[in-house]
């Protein structure tokens, strides 16, 4: 459904310190870096889907009010991986890693990047002890 998603910046550098290894616990690598963007891409895709842009109107990059990007996650240590990453290289917490209410399997985080973009981390696939006892329901 989604082509891409930008998240603007006001400093790209500071950008692509956080996003690189951010964005490699859930499997994603930048393939293409200019003076104005960042496209990173997961390695099932070889085209960008993510990108860090300066705003196209050149002027200060600000945070949407109720935006938020939600990356998939393929497995729960992934989703922690990438909070702690966050953390680790300049974001803020906007909700640590666990189930939410949204269906059982709904196991997500949340952060802001460092110039206050909302992410989420979230994988649906249930946790590995939670296979036994979903196998067994029939």
């Amino acid at each position: 459904m989604l082509l891409y998603v930008t998240v603007g910046t006001n400093n790209l550098d500071r950008a692509i310190e956080f996003y690189d290894p951010v964005l490699r616990t859930l499997g994603y690598e930048r393939l293409f870096t200019n003076h104005d963007e960042a496209g990173y891409a997961s390695q099932r895709d070889i085209r960008c889907r993510f990108w860090v842009v300066y705003p196209f109107d050149k002027q200060e990059a600000s945070v949407g009010n109720g935006s938020m990007t939600a990356l998939l996650a393929p497995d729960r240590p992934a989703v922690r991986a990438f909070h702690a990453a966050a953390l680790l290289y300049g974001g803020t917490d906007e909700g640590p890693p666990g189930i939410r209410p949204f269906h059982e399997n709904f196991y997500g985080s949340y952060v802001r990047d460092p110039d206050g973009n909302k992410l989420s981390a979230v994988c649906e696939a249930p946790d590995s002890a939670d296979d036994s006892r979903s196998a067994k329901v029939t």
